[in-house]
């Protein structure tokens, strides 16, 4: 099916569909949503973003005095709506919302909803997902209307995110759009070793008599159709000393099998924006080295998760919030340290008065210290004075 169909000025996009079409050869697999899931670097890489996004926490804040202030958070942003519209209405947290749609952004490009209520403000208050494969968005004459399950809703009714926008078209596009040819051809060999290896299928091969030098055209038949049946009856082929064979290509087929895997992998990866070692591909890459974990995780961040985490926040607040309020998803979650690069982080944040005391115990979820702490310290290490040619030199009494 075409991508787009343009009839009296209209534009009509099915959001499931946004995989271009490519030439279809014999033994070549149509890659859709569905099937490139097939794929494991596939898997690996929406997974890694969905799991990330999902379980980073969500901050309301509002600006007073140049300050940002953390406010409470609404109930759309606790619990938005359902995953699936059923008739009792469930909703869900927003964690398993975050994944489910971070989930379609990053496999479709979009992610759709109804907007089932609002607030006093008039502003979304739950948000009822819908599969992509329901949706169709229209362009006729200029205006923008969405068409779920045969049903026809306006622009203000629908949840709309969209990732990897184009000019000119009114959805987002998908890695698994870009890569489909890499993902057919991994999928081409993914059938083939299925093929191989669980029906009974072989590769080209040679069956030689040993004993008669020539062979009637008769006796060939009967000797080619009795193999092919038992090899493809899974059956035993019984024979005597007169036979041998010889698989020509399966060599070669399994070393090409298995370069494509490998490459199919790396290809993968780098269509979804997630380095091969974090979804445990080995792909060789050339030699990388971080001195720590922490440095590893904030180049992810950065190079990759960041735009998407920004594109979240930016669309969340602008259509959830009043202004001047906004939403900030806590990365420290992903940059975890580890204990002696977080202790030297801190120690550092304290001596240069960034951080208070009490504020990095809380950061440990401890509670302040106590009076009784405090007089302990200094009993035990003493009280810091000024020292007296200090005192003399600046006139300040210690």
């Amino acid at each position: 099916m075409s991508l787009f169909s343009r009839r009296h000025a209209a534009l009509t996009v099915l959001a499931d569909q946004l995989i271009p079409a490519r030439p279809q050869r014999s033994g070549t697999p149509t890659v859709t949503q569905e099937t490139a899931l097939r794929h494991s670097a596939v898997w690996a890489c929406l997974r890694l973003r969905a799991d990330l996004v999902s379980t980073m926490p969500v901050d309301v804040f509002r600006r007073v005095a140049r300050r940002q202030v953390e406010v409470p958070r609404p109930p759309v942003l606790v619990a938005p709506g359902a995953t699936v519209i059923t008739t009792n209405g469930d909703r869900v947290d927003l964690g398993e919302w975050l994944y489910a749609t971070q989930m379609d952004l990053d496999r479709g490009g979009n992610v759709f909803g109804l907007i089932t209520e609002r607030d006093g403000m008039g502003l979304p208050a739950r948000i009822d997902l819908v599969p992509l494969a329901d949706v169709t968005v229209v362009i006729r004459d200029g205006v923008l209307t969405y068409r779920i399950a045969g049903t026809k809703y306006e622009p203000h009714q629908v949840w709309h995110e969209r990732q990897f926008t184009v000019a000119g078209l009114p959805v987002g596009l998908s890695p698994v759009a870009y890569a489909a040819w890499s993902i057919g051809e991994y999928l081409s060999v993914q059938d083939f070793a299925l093929d191989w290896f669980g029906s009974g299928a072989i590769p080209s091969a040679h069956l030689k008599n040993t004993v008669k030098q020539t062979l009637t055209a008769g006796e060939a038949s009967v000797a080619k159709e009795r193999f092919k049946a038992a090899v493809e009856g899974r059956d035993l082929f019984v024979t005597g000393s007169d036979w041998e064979y010889s698989m020509i290509q399966a060599e070669a087929a399994g070393a090409d099998w298995l370069e494509a895997k490998r490459f199919g992998i790396g290809d993968i990866a780098r269509f979804f924006g997630c380095p091969g070692d974090l979804i445990d591909a080995a792909v060789s890459t050339g030699s990388i080295t971080y001195a720590n974990i922490t440095q590893r995780n904030l180049q992810f961040l950065i190079m990759n998760l960041g735009p998407t985490i920004i594109r979240r926040e930016n669309a969340l607040s602008r259509r959830l919030l009043p202004q001047p309020r906004f939403v900030k998803f806590n990365t420290d979650a992903l940059l975890r340290m580890d204990p002696q690069t977080r202790a030297q982080t801190i120690k550092t944040q304290l001596d240069a008065r960034i951080l208070a005391p009490s504020e990095a115990r809380e950061l440990d979820n401890r509670p302040p210290f106590t009076d009784q702490q405090l007089a302990e310290f200094d009993r035990l290490y003493g009280v810091p004075r000024t020292q007296p040619s200090t005192a003399a030199a600046t006139g300040v009494t210690p």
